[in-house]
């Protein structure tokens, strides 16, 4: 049996109601006080990719070079992050539930804010809707998705109506060993003991005593609206936060980004945009190379 990572700083697990779901929130250290509040650095919140939790971010906040006060909720559907009464999941509820956390937790001045693939995506539509919120953005592998044609949409909601109607569920274990495993098969570079941690919040035992993926399996629904590209760029043209868009350039969608001409000049659109990619590293970046990952955002976030 492998022994589980070891965590280097503790987090706090707090619940936060939030427009009418219990939001769980993985918290590490606290506002920052005295010396260190005149350092003027806000907090770090940090979102979450698809069918991943808050803890995720445990490595990189462990390789941090100095302390900080950073925020990492599980959002809705997600982790242990109440689920709505409903089996569909719309993008816009996911802005407007960071800003009722944020509303709750910081309640004034701007934060730091990062994001990872899905919420990447968020951070980066947040930041351009309420640009006075966020101070500086990282942006872990999101670089928009590709455009879609207004004929896909019948095909599309057809399919919406027939998954709604067979339903949705996700696969179960029969021990935490074996969400590990199937942690590592999804993602090679994982280190085990890092796989070994991850397993026990990724995952909770059901009634029959097997291990069941913390999301909700409406996620896997098809979304029946169509990526509106042109509105997305809109709205990255109001980011006022400096950028930093990492990619893994073990990845395709850095790949993507290297080759396709639109996907820059979509990207073009912000502002102040730096990008970087990190070798070795495939999509899960915080996990493949998290102190890569800590020395890229410090440098970013504390210039």
């Amino acid at each position: 049996m492998i022994e589980p990572y070891r965590p280097r700083i503790a987090s706090e697990s707090r619940y936060v109601q939030a427009r009418g779901l219990r939001h769980h929130v993985r918290i590490w250290g606290g506002p920052p006080q005295g010396a260190a509040a005149s350092s003027g650095l806000p907090p770090l919140v940090m979102l979450h990719g698809w069918m991943d939790i808050g803890a995720s971010f445990q490595f990189v906040v462990d390789a941090f070079a100095r302390a900080r006060h950073v925020i990492a909720p599980d959002l809705r559907g997600f982790g242990l992050t109440q689920r709505p009464a409903a089996d569909c999941y719309w993008f816009p509820d996911y802005l407007a539930d960071v800003e009722a956390l944020l509303d709750e937790l910081v309640p004034a001045g701007p934060i730091d804010l990062l994001g990872h693939s899905m919420g990447g995506n968020v951070a980066m539509l947040f930041a351009g809707v309420r640009p006075e919120r966020v101070r500086k953005l990282v942006s872990l592998e999101s670089f928009g998705l590709p455009p879609s044609a207004p004929t896909e949409a019948p095909g599309r909601l057809r399919t919406w109506l027939d998954e709604l109607k067979a339903g949705a569920r996700m696969r179960d274990y029969d021990s935490l060993e074996a969400v590990a495993a199937r942690l590592m098969q999804t993602n090679p570079r994982l280190a085990a003991d890092r796989a070994a941690w991850l397993a026990a919040f990724w995952s909770a035992p059901n009634a029959q005593g097997r291990f069941e993926i913390q999301g909700d399996p409406a996620h896997r629904h098809t979304n029946p609206y169509l990526y509106r590209t042109d509105e997305t760029v809109a709205v990255w043209a109001e980011i006022k936060a400096p950028v930093l868009l990492v990619g893994a350039e073990g990845d395709t969608r850095w790949t993507r980004y290297r080759k396709d001409p639109q996907v820059a000049d979509r990207l073009s659109a912000i502002a102040d945009l730096r990008v970087v990619g990190v070798p070795d590293a495939g999509h899960m970046v915080h996990h493949d190379q998290p102190a890569r990952i800590a020395a890229l955002i410090e440098e970013f976030i504390d210039g």
